[in-house]
């Protein structure tokens, strides 16, 4: 796979998917650099992910604490370095708070990615895989959603990425030198096997599985069911939940065609949907989770949330094919996982809780 001459950049490297994606490249062999604001994550992350591939590999990945807002932080970072490649994950990601930040939302996710993508221009480093999301396709008018569907986000936090996809498009569209593989995630849950690893959100969580992680544990009393009058089964939202380990391994593919495309290669700018091609309903992950954890997870509903569509589920016909890959865990393993996670780290990345200020 990667070799030790490949260098990657990964914006971003410290959050959930970040960390997972970093820990398998390294098991790859890359040569990893980080760069992360700590916004919404922690130092402690990257230890964990040093002490989980020991100390040979562990050698092989920096750390830098900077902004990609800020332009003199990303020429620190190119003029030392040589990236054979970049991994963009670095953004906010609520879609709550984006309706309720707008101005935040295009300010940190907008103008931090077309610094990255300007000074990547200027360094010659023209092979990016990029985190966009399932929200580009908004309230699809069929499922499952498949790449070529009309985009339409809902949100300022689904703009955003679908801003930056239409940004990649126009920068391959204009130099054809550039190759770009845009990732539309869906619902990234669960954790690294070993419970070392996992999602920890600042504040009152804004997905589903930490916020019923954190009532499992005891940090919060109840688990807000947003929405249970839609016109599904049990009244409750679909969505398409994929293991974080597989959108790791994701990454790993779709970096290895770029990685493995010759110069001449017009690969262009593909987008691909990376999720499980299955849809689950929000109270069968609930119970699912109950089943895994053996906890009872007190539930109270309330009204649906703007912006929020009914059922949303991928196709993974192009990415099973063209970067072959496809998703190996159900719902019972990210549960499974999670709750390793969660039953270990009760506090997240913290060993016990900050006191209040």
């Amino acid at each position: 796979m990667g070799s030790q001459q490949q260098t990657i950049l990964v914006t971003g490297g410290a959050g959930f998917i970040g960390t997972h994606t970093v820990l398998q490249l390294l098991n790859d062999g890359f040569r990893v650099s980080i760069i992360d604001n700590l916004h919404n994550s922690v130092q402690e992350s990257i230890l964990r992910v040093k002490e989980l591939v020991g100390p040979k590999l562990s050698q092989n990945l920096d750390f830098h604490l900077g902004d990609l807002r800020n332009k003199d932080d990303l020429e620190k970072l190119f003029s030392k370095t040589k990236f054979d490649a970049v991994i963009h994950f670095a953004g906010l990601k609520a879609v709550g708070e984006s309706v309720e930040h707008p101005i935040r939302y295009y300010d940190n996710n907008l103008i931090g990615s077309i610094n990255l993508y300007q000074t990547m221009a200027k360094y010659n480093c023209k092979k990016l895989v990029f985190s966009s999301s399932s929200t580009v396709y908004g309230q699809p008018e069929k499922i499952p959603c498949v790449e070529d569907f009309h985009l339409n986000a809902m949100n300022p936090y689904g703009r955003t990425k679908l801003f930056l996809e239409e940004i990649a498009r126009d920068i391959y569209a204009a130099d054809n030198d550039w190759k770009i593989i845009l990732l539309r995630y869906f619902n990234p849950v669960g954790a690294h096997e070993s419970g070392k690893l996992g999602e920890d959100p600042k504040g009152i969580p804004n997905n589903l599985m930490p916020y019923i992680q954190q009532v499992a544990v005891g940090r919060l009393p109840e688990l807000n069911v947003y929405g249970y009058d839609y016109p599904t089964p049990d009244g409750s939202a679909i969505r398409d939940y994929i293991h974080v380990m597989d959108l790791a391994d994701g990454h790993i593919a779709a970096l290895c065609k770029l990685l493995n495309a010759d110069d001449d290669d017009v690969m262009g700018c593909v987008a691909y949907n990376l999720g499980t091609g299955r849809g689950t309903s929000v109270l069968e992950m609930v119970a699912a989770f109950e089943k895994a954890s053996g906890k009872k997870i007190p539930i109270k509903l309330c009204p649906r949330r703007p912006g929020d569509a009914t059922e949303v589920y991928a196709s993974t016909k192009k990415a099973e094919k063209e970067l072959e890959w496809k998703a190996k865990y159900g719902i019972e393993e990210m549960c499974r996982d999670q709750w390793k996670w969660a039953s270990q780290n009760p506090w997240g990345y913290q060993s016990k809780p900050l006191k209040d200020i």
